[in-house]
């Protein structure tokens, strides 16, 4: 959608034109997954998909929220009271944009009341942080409406602090980061502990090279929850551990820490976290080398430490890597939180169009796109 007929849409919604519009992307993350809650390091890059915002400012103290997938008509306009927002007060997808409004006044930002029209090509429920695009481009919005100037780091904590507070999810920061930080062009190597980051270039086309993103178009019941018990586990492992996060044990020390683990799951979660880690260097270091394509075979291992050691593939997806990696891929892994949602492949050009279809045969309901990494959370025009 257009700028233009992002601002058309919201006249027709609200009645008035908007005072500007915003952007901000979904993520892939290429490699370090489930690493973020455990002070690791993780490599995102954004997605060219984003979640668009009209917005207005209010002085009446009202929020008013709209969602292009909720149509013009009657009952599409989510109406709040800015003043009475508090953790789950708020139900179904405006308790995102309302967490994100709750955390910056709750921070001590001077942030009023908005009309705010949305728009968005992220996949919904595909592990591809639709909810951190929408948090992120409501952040950038209302801070920029009223004056208020987080570094993006800074927005991408309040984002995440909105989501863990209000919404009660006890998501690490990386999506947030991902949709506030990325650069076009790069993934994002961040150390989640002193949130250092460095942008790494990840320029696919100049090798012949395709990133295919494959949306299993499902998501397991069991996903519900399995997050705060899979960060309560690796919790648990570095308390036995006596260390402050997972983080802390070197990979050269693995074996030991393993030994010193009192059952087979937080051994199985704690050897995730520490190869993953591990994982993430291989990738910088090859990318730094010019070496795009010999991280296929670390992209796999990253899936077969997720399927085996922290259990969150499903079928489906193990069908996507499985079938992509019998035809020829370089390597692939899902990606995102897991129980479904998405598979990345990596693959020569030439091989797009052979492994694609065969992965449509293998999963018909999937949809599939290629990517290149796109920029961070922007103004419009």
């Amino acid at each position: 959608m257009t700028e233009a007929a992002l601002g058309a849409a919201f006249t027709e919604v609200f009645g008035r034109a908007p005072e500007g519009g915003w952007a901000a992307p979904g993520r892939v993350n290429l490699i370090g997954e489930h690493t973020d809650y455990n002070d690791g390091f993780v490599m995102p890059f954004a997605l060219p998909h984003t979640t668009r915002a009209a917005v207005a400012r209010r002085d009446d103290g009202r929020l008013r929220l709209h969602s292009a997938a909720t149509g013009i008509g009657a009952g599409g306009v989510v109406e709040l009271d800015v003043a009475r927002l508090a953790p789950g007060a708020t139900e179904g997808w405006a308790r995102y944009p309302a967490a994100v409004l709750w955390t910056l006044r709750e921070a001590g930002h001077p942030v009023g009341g908005a009309d705010i029209h949305y728009t968005s090509t992220v996949p919904v429920g595909g592990g591809l942080s639709s909810s951190a695009a929408l948090q992120v481009v409501t952040a950038l919005a209302l801070t920029e409406l009223y004056g208020v100037e987080p570094t993006r780091q800074e927005l991408a904590l309040l984002c995440q602090r909105s989501e863990n507070v209000y919404v009660g999810a006890p998501v690490g920061v990386m999506d947030q980061i991902a949709s506030a930080c990325c650069t076009e062009g790069h993934a994002l190597h961040l150390d989640v502990r002193s949130m250092a980051q460095r942008q790494v270039p990840f320029d696919l086309a100049a090798e012949g090279l395709r990133l295919l993103v494959v949306d299993t178009r499902v998501k397991h019941a069991h996903a519900d929850g399995a997050y705060g018990e899979l960060r309560a586990g690796c919790e648990a492992a570095a308390a036995a551990l006596g260390l402050p996060a997972l983080r802390d044990v070197a990979y050269g020390d693995l074996d030991a820490a393993l030994a010193a683990l009192p059952d087979d799951r937080l051994r199985r979660l704690t050897r995730h976290i520490v190869t993953e880690n591990r994982r993430v260097e291989e990738v910088i270091a090859l990318l730094d080398a010019g070496r795009t394509a010999d991280i296929g075979p670390v992209l796999t291992a990253g899936h077969v430490s997720l399927r085996d050691d922290f259990r969150i593939s499903c079928a489906e997806l193990d069908v996507v890597v499985d079938t992509a990696l019998a035809e020829g891929a370089l390597g692939a892994r899902m990606t995102g939180g897991g129980f479904g949602g998405s598979a990345i492949v990596l693959l020569e050009e030439s091989a797009e169009e052979r492994i694609g279809s065969a992965i449509d045969r293998a999963l018909p309901q999937s949809r599939r796109f290629t990517t290149v990494p796109g920029p961070g959370a922007h103004r419009l025009g």
